[in-house]
């Protein structure tokens, strides 16, 4: 029982460490170079849990339907999506980013209603409000001091950001069509990942940038977070992802992914030894309600 939902929550917290991880290398070397260069070393770690898992290192004999859902899943999640992501990152940090994701669980519930007929109880529902309202508490604390130019830098980050969550949702909705009669998560995980790659690194082929990105990897301190940050997110993260919008409702599932933001709290204070303001605790002990009402047991 609650395999989906333990796998979301895992999601949430490799999610959080990837937004740490890439938040500062791309404050290093770009937003751009994180965001293809991740998926190299996510695809290399990918071959290697599957051959273990599924016998073979790529996928072999996949159905035409999922070749092209897991494609569209891929350019509207991982190319663009967290294009967006990335930058939010840089401009307003990995915890504000995150909370913008807040807004994910809302849209899941209602096309998971829309399109494949998925009920959310009256408890479920109150979890699920419970624990955006609790995120959307903490996002909305003033942030004071903030000159012009810093001010544009804030309202960039969170278009960037929301940008981020609607290519999240796109993501999720997509991934799942392709998902049906038990396709394995691994398999679909390595599918995406490799039709991102293809994307991302052509277009870094016709701009010319591909020796300046491989230059970056140079960085001492920049190139261990990103490959850190790629195993995290793009490997086990998106993997544990998939097995959650397979095994638990999409609207429960995401609203659990929707978590970053509240984890990031204690992480922020143990390795940056930012003050947790009280509004920040309050938000988090109402997401906590919320996630726990999602896993009492059905009556």
């Amino acid at each position: 029982m609650y395999l989906g939902e333990l796998a979301a929550l895992g999601t949430a917290v490799m999610w959080s460490l990837t937004a740490l991880f890439f938040s500062y290398s791309g404050r290093i070397v770009g937003s751009d170079v994180v965001n293809r260069s991740r998926l190299i070393f996510a695809f290399l770690f990918l071959t290697v849990a599957h051959w273990f898992l599924e016998g073979s290192l790529f996928p072999l004999h996949v159905a035409g339907f999922r070749w092209f859902w897991f494609g569209v899943s891929s350019i509207l999640g991982l190319v663009l999506g967290d294009a967006f992501l990335f930058k939010a990152y840089v401009m307003i940090g990995p915890r504000l980013s995150m909370l913008l994701m807040s807004t994910v669980p809302i849209y899941s519930a209602l096309f998971g209603w829309l399109l494949f007929g998925e009920t959310v109880t009256g408890v479920e529902l109150s979890g699920i409000l419970l624990a955006v309202a609790g995120i959307g508490w903490v996002i909305t604390e003033k942030r004071s001091g903030l000159n012009a130019v810093e001010n544009k830098q804030y309202k960039e980050g969170i278009f960037f950001g929301l940008l981020g969550a609607l290519g999240q949702v796109a993501n999720l909705v997509t991934a799942r069509y392709g998902l049906v009669g038990g396709f394995s998560s691994v398999s679909a995980t390595i599918i995406r990942i490799l039709i991102a790659m293809i994307v991302l690194w052509g277009i870094t082929a016709v701009r010319g940038q591909i020796g300046g990105t491989f230059r970056k990897w140079r960085h001492r301190k920049a190139f261990p977070a990103l490959v850190g940050g790629a195993f995290v997110g793009p490997f086990l993260g998106i993997w544990l992802s998939l097995i959650a919008i397979q095994l638990a409702r999409l609207g429960i599932a995401s609203t659990l992914m929707a978590l970053p933001p509240i984890l990031l709290i204690p992480i922020e204070w143990l390795v940056y030894k930012k003050p947790v303001s009280g509004r920040g605790v309050v938000g988090t002990a109402v997401a906590l309600m919320g996630v726990a009402l999602i896993f009492l047991p059905p009556a």
